[in-house]
């Protein structure tokens, strides 16, 4: 395992310099789920929350949470993000999953990007749906994979093809 980078020598905290670090294509895609009532998951299906469309509004939470990543992360580089998408998926008879791609062609990674955009999406679906489900669990939040830079690819072992 790479040793911690946010440290310097001293053990005190830095940003990772990254002025000498090569541009490349850049992906990352995280994974996550709400779990709720039976019967939550079916006002979110038929529009029937107070608060209007869930998954509408959690999918535009989840892109501003990947773009405004840097303002939440302290480490996290302001980067030009090029691409992110906020999918999500209805499973009988409780659930939602929650899968975000974030791409960039630049000098560090996104996948706190992509974290930090699926943990928002999946809080705003319990936001819009606590007054009728305070018992909603936001659980399993993982990177699924992620692609350029020096470190090469990573792919989670175990996971399913994501199909709507």
């Amino acid at each position: 395992m790479s040793e911690l980078t946010h440290f310097d020598a001293s053990g005190n905290a830095r940003m990772v310099d990254i002025t000498e670090k090569a541009e490349t294509h850049r992906v990352a895609e995280v994974r996550g789920e709400v779990v709720m009532a039976p019967a939550t998951l079916k006002l979110i299906q038929e529009g029937g929350m107070a608060k209007g469309d869930v998954l509408g509004v959690a999918r535009v939470a989840g892109i501003m949470a990947a773009k405004g990543t840097p303002n939440l992360i302290p480490m996290a580089h302001p980067i030009m993000i090029t691409g992110v998408n906020i999918d999500f998926k209805i499973v009988p008879p409780e659930r939602v999953e929650i899968r975000g791609i974030v791409k960039t062609g630049g000098k560090t990674g996104v996948e706190m990007e992509a974290l930090t955009a699926v943990s928002l999406a999946a809080l705003t679906i319990y936001d819009m749906c606590k007054a009728v489900d305070k018992g909603m669990m936001i659980q399993n939040i993982r990177l699924v994979s992620k692609s350029g830079g020096k470190s090469g690819d990573f792919i989670r072992e175990g996971e399913q093809q994501w199909e709507k």
